[in-house]
């Protein structure tokens, strides 16, 4: 009876075990996400000042360096994620820069001078957003359309939680013991490095690729012929004016996204906030966005996912304008906590709703190019902190310009939202298809 139960559980979700090795890659490369957004600025900080830069140029410099590596991943992601739609190419090339990212996070750690630490930074960061890109094209194929909202919402609640870990042992190694800085971060970088590799091997045993391109002989023509004619009338994308459309939106709300988990530290360390301060409350931004992302996956099954993203925009416009008169360290511990409330939701519900839109077949490439907008965003939203601060002289006057950013999303947002419906609607009456059984390379 018991042997009969379990496989009544196996069939109900066929998917549980592709399901969970997903979820747990969210949960080892957010170890370098909370590193790079917290420690790692601090410690930036730190080498430029000790160099004889002031705060507010450390920053601005920071900001730059953060701008040219999102825009060399905007050039990047698409032509990449074109590349791994073709049959058996999304799970290598994902391993590959995987890899690669957990040997430049564990390099980090290594003394060097502010410069040099500023250029490993921007390549380490470079390849673990493209990384990104092949996992995020992931999602269409390890769980079923019905569950894309709530999958999509356990990768970051469980990644939010499960990075506290190496998060908090590398705030004990460098803050509260008397290990010399030389010592302390290495250690922890290596450790977050270790972290990172180790729930990464899952999603290799288990990952699947069930929707592709069928391959051509020549698969980097190919791939590039298919990222040129993408949004082309010859085409006949399915929901091309919707998907151009939530790009757009993508494009203007995700900028203040990125750009606040990018320089959060920064921002509080050149206002004077204390750092331990300042680690503490991110941790508690952290723990916030793990329950709350859960709750937002399971509210886009009784709510409408575009009105969510709608509510999560507002709050973080409220943070923007915030962030403008922040002056103590306590207005960095509300604001952490109204970000944690809201950033899993607008992250994961972005990622399944675009998922939803597009055909899964070119999940790789279509994600690529959302990863143009994200990154473009935040190559805008990082260049404009560091311009306006650098010009002002003023940490927080560089919110301003994201602000408006905000506002103009929500517009963009009301109008894709209104065009997506129409296509989601026609394809829920639409039969299931199944999947196309791999197929031997073909020429194009």
């Amino acid at each position: 009876m018991s042997e009969a139960k379990a496989a009544k559980q196996r069939q109900v979700n066929p998917y549980k075990r592709k399901e969970l090795a997903w979820i747990l890659y969210d949960v080892g490369n957010s170890a370098f996400t909370l590193l790079a957004s917290t420690i790692l600025p601090i410690y930036f900080n730190y080498l430029a000042v000790s160099g004889g830069l002031s705060a507010p140029t450390a920053t601005s410099y920071l900001a730059f360096a953060t701008a040219a590596a999102t825009l060399c991943v905007a050039v990047l992601s698409p032509i990449l994620g074109s590349f791994a739609d073709d049959v058996g190419r999304k799970k290598p090339l994902f391993f590959f820069t995987a890899v690669l990212g957990v040997l430049g996070c564990a390099a980090l750690g290594i003394p060097m001078s502010w410069i040099a630490f500023l250029a490993v930074f921007v390549v380490t960061k470079i390849i673990y957003s493209v990384s990104l890109v092949f996992y995020d094209a992931m999602l269409t194929d390890v769980t079923s359309p019905e569950r894309l909202d709530m999958v999509s919402a356990k990768g970051y609640a469980f990644g939010y939680i499960g990075s506290c870990i190496p998060f908090l042992l590398s705030v004990v190694l460098i803050l509260l013991t008397d290990l010399p800085m030389t010592v302390s971060l290495p250690v922890a970088c290596l450790l977050n490095a270790l972290w990172w590799f180790g729930f990464t091997l899952p999603l290799t045993r288990e990952y699947e690729q069930t929707h592709f391109i069928r391959r051509s002989k020549n698969t980097v023509r190919g791939s590039f012929k298919r990222l040129f004619s993408c949004f082309s009338k010859e085409n006949h994308l399915p929901n091309r004016k919707g998907i151009i459309l939530f790009l757009v939106a993508f494009f203007l709300y995700i900028d203040g996204v990125y750009t606040v988990i990018d320089m959060a530290t920064s921002f509080g360390t050149a206002l004077g906030f204390e750092p331990e301060s300042l680690l503490i409350a991110l941790l508690l931004t952290q723990i916030i966005a793990f329950p709350s992302a859960i709750a937002f996956g399971k509210l886009a099954s009784k709510v409408r996912n575009d009105l969510l993203i709608f509510i999560c925009v507002i709050a973080y416009t409220g943070v923007g304008i915030f962030a403008v008169f922040m002056t103590q360290s306590w207005q960095f511990w509300v604001l952490a906590c109204v970000v944690g409330l809201f950033q899993g939701g607008v992250q994961a519900l972005s990622r399944s709703y675009f998922a939803q839109i597009i055909p899964a077949e070119q999940s790789g490439l279509l994600f690529g190019i959302l990863d143009i907008f994200g990154k473009g965003a935040a190559f805008i939203g990082t260049l404009l902190v560091g311009v306006v601060t650098r010009a002002t002289g003023s940490v927080n006057m560089g919110a301003l310009p994201i602000v408006a950013l905000f506002v103009l999303g929500l517009v963009a947002l009301v109008f894709a939202a209104k065009e997506n419906r129409k296509f989601l609607f026609t394809k829920a009456q639409q039969p299931a298809e199944p999947s196309a059984p791999a197929e031997p390379p073909q020429a194009e």
